[in-house]
């Protein structure tokens, strides 16, 4: 009888042919180590994200931000502001629409976001190290092609 105690000796039957349960578990891998990388710092992948965007679109509003990493844009306000708090970003009056907020980084922003690439850098390296040459180009490729994949509906 097998050792159900022990994850190596449990048949994942169907689960071990599926992309998605694939993906699924790299993904909790991958923030697991990102948050202890980055716990330090107070960010989320999610945190993470945005402030790239905003890094390299200074004065984009949250409703584009939200749009171009697939988020709900009603989170963006808490997202905002807890940025905000942190001093790392700053809302200002956007120059085309009056009645939406254009996101920047503060000064301190700026170095916090350095400080943060680094790190960041760091941990993506701890999984790329596992890929063989080549092969990085290709996973981004691939999860490209199914992160924008839209299935017919049925």
């Amino acid at each position: 009888m097998a050792n159900l105690n022990s994850s190596e000796d449990i048949d994942y039957g169907i689960l071990d042919t599926l992309v998605g349960y694939k993906l699924r578990r790299a993904q909790v891998n991958i923030f697991n180590d990102f948050s202890e990388h980055c716990s330090r710092f107070g960010i989320t992948p999610g945190l993470f994200g945005v402030l790239s965007i905003v890094e390299r679109n200074p004065g984009l509003t949250q409703t584009a931000i939200a749009n171009a990493l697939g988020n709900d844009r009603s989170a963006m306000v808490s997202v905002v502001d807890r940025l905000e708090s942190m001093n790392i970003v700053e809302r200002k009056p956007s120059a085309s629409d009056r009645r939406s907020h254009a996101l920047f980084l503060t000064p301190h922003g700026e170095i916090f976001y350095k400080e943060l690439v680094a790190e960041v850098l760091k941990h993506e390296a701890s999984f790329t190290s596992l890929l063989n040459e080549g092969e990085k180009p290709l996973i981004i490729d691939m999860l490209d092609r199914i992160a924008n994949h839209k299935p017919a509906k049925q």
